[in-house]
């Protein structure tokens, strides 16, 4: 069995709630590809080892996390253990999205680069951060000679969150920091460590129960579950074709694009409401492999043409969160659903596990 774990920090569209109907879907593979890895939470959520697994994002800042982690996870943890300071996390801001470009080059040309500090300082943030922004380049904030400055509407600069302490929020806008626990990004509470997680009352977050040993031992764990995982960065396609897939035999894939509905909240760091439509594409020639068992994730109405074609659908609600605020939130939250392409196991297809050998051979 592999120790079930979760990301050190928070992250819009996470699927560890379904992560266990997923597994049901797919059953234990001996390869697995999760081409939209974000916070990991499907393939964290494993319940037993695959000799082969392959996660990709096209985000840097995540590749570049998962990867740090793997190689140096007392280096990661040293840069992530900071308290809470809104000063730090405007400068480590600024810093990070002018690392960003540089770092996913890095990431792609060669196999054995990462950045410690880089991993550290971006989950560390993510912690402190409230909703959507973290990195992404985007506002008119920036640093000039060492000072931070607003561009206003030159668009280049770095987005600043907004002080919302309470008050009517006048004012030029730029964030607050974390303020709904102790006070620290990756903090102590009693025996575990919390992570002040966006959206919930109180800020109590992820409490990993991890012992005396803290966030240094909860990011060796996370080395430890990722010794078998292959991370690439980079588009999605690269990492669905026959290569990385059914050359290695039976493969379960998750796929959980960025949502194509053009009401969903800007929450994704690389973002196109067409990458839905190619994923979409993508499955509707590929469905029908008796080597793949595809789940893929996204709204009602998106992909409802894959039903017609033998998959199966399952509604879910997705938690609440900043991005679940308010009306539109709310009912986008009930829009959750997956599909399951009709090789996956469950509603009628139980022995394809154990049959599956014979029928191939």
């Amino acid at each position: 069995m592999v120790e079930k774990l979760k990301a050190p920090f928070p992250y819009f569209g996470g699927k560890s709630k379904v992560a266990g109907i997923v597994w049901e879907a797919i059953g234990d593979v001996s390869n697995y590809v999760e081409p939209f890895f974000g916070s990991g939470a499907v393939l964290l959520g494993r319940p037993s080892p695959g000799r082969t697994e392959t996660a990709n994002d096209a985000d840097g800042m995540l590749c570049n996390f998962w990867r740090a982690v793997a190689n140096d996870p007392d280096g990661v943890a040293n840069h992530a253990d900071w308290p809470v300071n809104e000063c730090d996390l405007h400068a480590r801001h600024i810093w990070l999205v002018g690392q960003r470009d540089s770092l996913a080059n890095r990431l792609m040309g060669d196999p054995d680069f990462y950045d410690c500090k880089a991993a550290g300082w971006w989950c560390w943030g993510l912690c402190c951060w409230i909703g959507s922004g973290w990195c992404s380049g985007k506002g008119p904030w920036h640093s000039v000679n060492g000072v931070l400055v607003n561009s206003r509407n030159d668009g280049q600069g770095v987005w600043k969150q907004k002080i919302c302490l309470g008050n009517s929020g006048h004012g030029i806008i730029k964030q607050r920091i974390h303020l709904g626990d102790n006070g620290r990004g990756i903090c102590q509470q009693g025996v575990g460590y919390r992570i002040p997680r966006v959206g919930n009352s109180g800020g109590e977050g992820i409490i990993c129960k991890i012992g005396r040993g803290g966030i240094h031992e909860w990011f060796e764990r996370l080395r430890t579950r990722l010794q078998r995982v292959r991370v690439a960065c980079g588009d999605w396609k690269r990492v669905v074709t026959e290569t990385p897939t059914i050359h290695l035999g039976l493969t379960g894939i998750f796929l959980d694009p960025p949502y194509g509905a053009e009401d969903r909240e800007e929450c994704y760091r690389v973002d196109s409401r067409s990458v839905a439509g190619e994923v979409l594409q993508w499955c509707q020639e590929n469905g029908k492999n008796p080597l793949l068992r595809i789940v893929l994730a996204g709204y009602s109405g998106e992909h409802e043409a894959l039903e017609g074609m033998g998959w199966r659908v399952h509604a879910w609600k997705a938690n609440g969160g900043f991005s679940n605020q308010g009306q539109r939130g709310s009912l986008n939250a009930k829009r959750e659903r997956l599909w399951f392409s009709p090789n996956c196991l469950g509603k009628g297809n139980a022995q394809k596990e154990l049959n599956f050998e014979s029928e191939s051979n």
